[in-house]
């Protein structure tokens, strides 16, 4: 009768702690709300992460195909693990002030996993290591490697275009053959490939390998399979090209391509590990009583209830409380007056539409008009709210087959201008900092992150210029849009000056 009571009351027990499991995570959830919106937001706009709506499902099923390994384990709630967690509001302070999303949302689920290890304890959580880790894919990280797998493309092209004889010229991003101009876009430099890959490759290690080693070797050959399958693809889309002798021709369905070829080499990937597969881990077939010496669970910690993990979403919720203080602060900065704005030769202003909060100009040179905006933010914003007022000027642009290149030949007291391109319409931008042209990267993003919460003189500006109205532009009509654009900004020298009227901004601004 007592052996009954007892099971019972572990059993209870252990309901105990899927409840607390429960509760923290859907008090995380909401903590971490916009974090969790902005990543299904990246999943569902951009085809390089749209694997991510299946991770939990996976994660489920790798959990399920460990339930021998667990069976006999009980939960046993270590609240006092806490501890570790305590650097996790810092880093998610410095992550929203920087505005890095992805940081924001890897503590996130940093905070995810403390819960689990402090609800479940340590021995649950070892046995569940890997599908709580492969969680980590929800996470929408990688874009940031675009750049390189782009210059990785290009060099592969250029140097299989070599080998292969056939004549070309290559600049940058550009490959040029005879029958046309090639450009290695963003869409080109594979990061779908290789993002779907490494979580493919993770999964099917975690599934069918148990040594540490083959796990390793699977997982590099699903980063490095993918960068060398993408560098054929556009290979064979460039010699393609030449064989048809028309380069649009070619590129036409280069993503169907691209989606075609990458199937059969994670094919030809699974086939080439299926060699290696072990059997599934001995400690599942082993009587339930020697689980526990496999996987210790005895080891001495506090007895302490399971309700004192609900600690951690306290915790979780440090970081985004200190910046919704520092947000309350924020005052919007009233732009007042028109943009003072120079017609080059062959152009005229025509209008200074009113719109709040934003400056504006109508430029008309010849057949083309030209929109042109100064946006001051709140001198206490971050790089993201700079990011967001750039994504709303550029919104509408297929994000994934634009061409994004610097305007070059302007002056740098002008600005520093980047351009998105697509087939229907052309958007410029440039970002200025303490009333100078930003620099970009990092030092950037530090120096903002200093201003949102010491403030500063002169605000955050984006200035951008758009092609009136949206049309279906050709490659030779693009090239002379930007080059009249090109002429337009380069005679703006005038930027800081305007700046600091507009924005009521007193100190004057670092030379450029």
């Amino acid at each position: 009768m007592s052996a009954i009571a007892s099971s019972a009351r572990s059993d209870t027990n252990a309901a105990l702690h899927w409840v607390v499991l429960g509760l923290g995570l859907s008090v995380l959830l909401l903590v971490f709300l916009p974090e969790g919106l902005a990543a299904v937001r990246v999943w569902y706009d951009s085809t390089a992460y749209g694997h991510c709506f299946l991770v939990v499902p996976i994660a489920a099923y790798l959990a399920w195909d460990r339930r021998d390994e667990v069976r006999g384990l009980r939960p046993h709630a270590e609240p006092w693990l806490l501890l570790l967690g305590l650097p996790f509001p810092l880093a998610w302070f410095a992550a929203e002030r920087l505005g890095i999303m992805e940081g924001r949302q890897l503590v996130a689920l940093a905070f995810v996993e403390l819960l689990f290890l402090c609800v479940l304890g340590r021995a649950l959580f070892r046995a569940m290591l890997g599908p709580l880790l492969y969680l980590v894919f929800l996470v929408p990280f990688g874009a940031f490697v675009t750049p390189v797998l782009q210059t990785v493309t290009a060099h592969f092209i250029d140097v299989g275009l070599t080998v292969l004889g056939i004549a070309h010229f290559s600049n940058d991003m550009f490959i040029e053959i005879s029958a046309g101009t090639f450009y290695v876009a963003e869409a080109c430099a594979g990061l779908r490939f290789l993002i779907a890959s490494i979580a493919f490759g993770v999964f099917y290690a975690l599934l069918n390998y148990r040594s540490p080693g083959r796990r390793a070797v699977f997982i590099t050959a699903s980063i490095v399979v993918p960068v060398v399958a993408n560098g054929l693809r556009a290979l064979g889309i460039v010699v393609l090209g030449q064989v048809l002798g028309s380069a649009e021709a070619a590129a036409a369905d280069h993503i169907i391509y691209g989606w075609v070829f990458f199937s059969a080499v994670m094919l030809l990937l699974v086939v080439a590990g299926l060699p290696l597969r072990e059997s599934p881990m001995a400690i599942a077939a082993l009587p339930r009583q020697q689980v526990p010496k496999l996987l210790p669970s005895s080891w001495p910690r506090p007895r302490l209830r399971p309700w004192a993990a609900l600690l951690v979403p306290a915790l979780a919720a440090a970081g985004p409380s200190a910046a919704l203080a520092l947000s309350r602060g924020m005052q919007p900065v009233t732009v007042s007056g028109q943009l003072d704005f120079v017609a080059p030769e062959g152009c005229q202003v025509v209008a200074t539409p009113l719109l709040p909060g934003i400056a504006t100009a109508i430029l008309e040179c010849g057949a083309r008009k030209w929109h042109m905006t100064l946006q001051a933010l709140p001198r206490r914003s971050t790089a993201a709210a700079i990011s967001e007022a750039r994504a709303s000027l550029v919104y509408g642009l297929g994000s994934e087959e634009a061409t994004t290149q610097s305007l070059s030949s302007i002056p740098a007291v002008a600005g520093a201008w980047t351009a998105v391109i697509d087939h229907s319409r052309i958007t410029a931008y440039s970002v200025w900092v303490h009333g100078a042209p930003a620099r970009g990267g990092l030092s950037q993003r530090i120096d903002q992150a200093w201003d949102s919460i010491l403030g500063t003189e002169v605000p955050p500006t984006l200035l951008g210029a758009s092609l009136l109205p949206p049309g279906v532009l050709g490659e030779a009509p693009t090239t002379a849009a930007l080059a009249e654009l090109t002429r337009i900004l380069a005679a703006q020298t005038g930027w800081p000056g305007t700046i600091m009227r507009l924005t009521g901004s007193s100190s004057p601004p670092p030379p450029p």
